[in-house]
C-alpha cells in the first residue's frame, strides 16, 4: 500500500456523515471515496499553489488553492 493509504487507514479520520453501516462494504467504500476526494483536492490545490508562484500576483495562489480546498 503507498504511504498516503497507510496514513489514511491509520489516522481514524472518518467522516461524520456516512450513511452506511458501520463495516459493511458499503460502508468502507464510502471512506475510500471521501478520503479520495480529499486527497484530489489536496493535491490541486498544491499544483495550483505550484504554478501561481511563476505570476507575480502574491494573492492568487492562496484564493485559487482555498477555493479548490473548499469545493463541495
Amino acid at each position: 500500500m503507498s504511504s498516503e493509504f497507510n496514513k489514511w487507514w491509520n489516522e481514524d479520520l472518518l467522516t461524520e456523515d456516512n450513511p452506511f453501516v458501520d463495516g459493511t462494504p458499503a460502508y468502507w467504500a464510502w471512506e475510500g471515496w471521501c478520503a479520495g476526494v480529499k486527497a484530489e483536492r489536496e493535491a490541486c490545490a498544491k499544483v495550483c499553489e505550484e504554478q501561481m508562484t511563476k505570476w507575480p500576483f502574491g494573492v492568487r495562489e492562496k484564493v485559487c488553492a482555498a477555493a479548490i480546498r473548499g469545493r463541495t
